[in-house]
């Protein structure tokens, strides 16, 4: 499988992202935290290139790595910045995608029409459900020492890059599904978190770091 980083060919490209190795996991945030439903500040140009963004990078990949996600925004770490991670190998096109994006802004291709495909949430641990998308879309930003960034996304890619940027906008996924079926999804929420948080744990030490504390019920619920 060929890998892109930040849409560049990469050769020989680990098959664990450096990111990843040097961070620490977070806890994830869940639906109905205050953070994921506003649109979140933009990444402001004294912060690239500082340690404490690439710190927050690293740990973000660790984090999704944890969580078995293809993709994260800094507001699923509590964080409320308009940034997110991505590490994604689509079967589609046999491409891996890796990288990361400050500030995103979408650029639909209304020509390449829309699919559906089956759509999940870190922050919604558990179920899924079918969405539809553009079928290609081009981003724009910068990455985190202020170069700036233009990938061109198609399919499941395409896909991802939708997902974490209406993150940094306070979007979920479920927000796009019918009433009737966001219901669905929240209450098999509630049935399968405790078996997601489990195996997170699971995950976590098996990379040899400490899983994160969950509480037993979100913290929205409260």
């Amino acid at each position: 499988m060929r890998t892109f980083v930040h849409g560049i060919e990469v050769e020989d490209y680990p098959a664990v992202p450096p990111e990843t190795l040097r961070g620490k996991p977070l806890r994830v945030t869940e639906v109905g935290e205050e953070v994921l439903h506003r649109r979140n500040a933009d990444v402001t140009p004294e912060m690239f290139g500082t340690e404490r963004l690439r710190t927050l990078v690293d740990d973000m990949f660790t984090t999704m790595a944890v969580a078995e996600g293809v993709g994260l925004a800094a507001n699923q770490v509590g964080v409320d910045l308009r940034l997110f991670v991505y590490d994604l190998p689509d079967s589609d096109d046999e491409k891996r995608h890796v990288g990361h994006f400050c500030n995103p802004v979408v650029e639909v291709d209304d020509a390449a029409g829309t699919n559906e495909h089956e759509e999940g949430c870190l922050s919604v641990p558990g179920p899924g459900s079918d969405l539809f998308r553009p079928s290609r879309v081009v981003v724009t930003g910068v990455d985190i020492e202020g170069n700036p960034l233009r990938i061109e996304g198609t399919g499941y890619f395409a896909r991802c890059l939708q997902h974490e940027s209406d993150h940094t906008n306070g979007r979920l996924y479920i927000d796009l599904l019918a009433k009737r079926e966001r219901k669905r999804v929240l209450a098999d929420m509630a049935d399968l978190r405790d078996k997601v948080m489990k195996r997170r744990s699971k995950v976590a030490e098996s990379m040899g770091l400490e899983p994160v504390d969950y509480p037993a019920e979100p913290l929205a619920a409260r």
